[in-house]
């Protein structure tokens, strides 16, 4: 457990922020521009209620599922995190033995430490590895062997990222954009385009992820392209300023792929019942990135730790107080438009910040 145990996901954030110096803080918390993107996510989320049934056997919950062909304890991935070693030493190794540990799969990001064999070395959880392109097609292809010789199951590039966003928290304290673990060009990003993913899709046997995917167009492309998982994620709002919240674009997205392929979701997660409600809404998978880096920053290893089995908790609850036992009970019935009651930030989910808790 961290030196100071929580017991709640907001003592986390708390202890988190008091862990981290304020650039590091603003690193995290962060957006681009006017944070609205940020803020939408929250507020697309709050903006959903719940319709629970009751008079159900709810005796016994099932938060188990399978993506990728893996069963997981929840569906619950560890997004692809830049520089997460500033939040543990550990990095990318770090949140896989976490992962191990709970019984979920995490996704190395490409600018996090340690490399990709020492990753997929750290620990024998289902592993995805996420790509900012930093070189030519040969480049590319010799990352991707790497990956499917360390065994991961599946390969992942982020779409949504051509350029390096304005994130003004970041730009006014002269912090510089780093990738510490794939240096080179930033322009092969820049050009990453349709054929790339066909010629990805031709030459390897790997499922391919495509993160980043914010309309039900794009998302057709996808799955004409032989995508196996669209990954609908507008980075926690850290790119494109003023998007939709992304919890919005899912069913359009969940409609039009219509069961051709897997469906990944993060941005804005913080508990629980946001991750029932984005499955609840047609997707197979729920990332958390923010929430992984406050968790490793408030207490390492053991923090990430506690944060997943928190958040197994709330998922569990959450269902059980629908009225259903596991997620093949769930649909989009249980959800229902609702005008959000407070006022929507990167924190807004957790109210009890201000709360005066014995050693936090």
């Amino acid at each position: 457990m961290p030196k100071k145990p929580f017991h709640t996901l907001h003592q986390m954030v708390k202890l988190a922020k008091r862990n981290l110096n304020q650039t590091s803080w603003d690193y995290l918390i962060g957006g681009t521009e006017t944070e609205t993107t940020v803020a939408r996510n929250r507020q697309s989320l709050d903006s959903l209620a719940f319709k629970p049934r009751v008079l159900n056997d709810v005796s016994s919950i099932d938060t188990s599922t399978t993506f990728l062909k893996q069963r997981m304890s929840m569906p619950v991935l560890l997004a692809p995190v830049g520089s997460l070693q500033v939040f543990d030493p550990g990095g990318g190794a770090t949140a896989t033995k976490a992962a191990a540990d709970t019984g979920i799969m995490s996704i190395a990001s490409s600018v996090c430490t340690p490399d990709v064999e020492e990753i997929a070395e750290a620990s024998n959880a289902a592993k995805v590895y996420q790509l900012y392109v930093r070189g030519d097609a040969n480049w590319v292809d010799d990352i991707i062997r790497r990956v499917i010789d360390s065994g991961y199951k599946a390969f992942c590039l982020t779409v949504d990222t051509s350029v390096v966003s304005r994130r003004e928290r970041d730009i006014a304290k002269g912090v510089t954009p780093t990738s510490p673990t794939s240096p080179g060009d930033m322009g092969y990003q820049a050009s990453l385009n349709w054929q790339d993913v066909e010629r990805i899709k031709q030459k390897f046997d790997i499922p391919l992820i495509l993160k980043g995917i914010n309309t039900a167009e794009d998302a057709e492309k996808a799955v004409d392209h032989g995508v196996d998982v669209v990954y609908v994620s507008n980075h926690g709002g850290r790119q494109l300023d003023h998007g939709r919240g992304a919890i919005d674009l899912l069913p359009e997205v969940v409609d039009i792929v219509n069961g051709r392929a897997e469906i990944a979701f993060d941005s804005g997660i913080c508990r629980g019942s946001d991750v029932v409600k984005a499955m609840a809404l047609g997707a197979d998978a729920v990332g958390i990135g923010r929430l992984e880096a406050w968790a490793l920053a408030a207490g390492g290893l053991e923090g990430l730790i506690c944060c997943l089995q928190l958040l197994q908790k709330e998922i569990s609850g959450t269902l059980a107080l629908l009225g259903v036992k596991d997620f093949s009970e769930l649909d989009p019935t249980f959800i229902t438009a609702a005008s959000p009651v407070a006022s929507p930030s990167v924190v807004s989910a957790f109210p009890l910040l201000d709360l005066q808790d014995p050693g936090y």
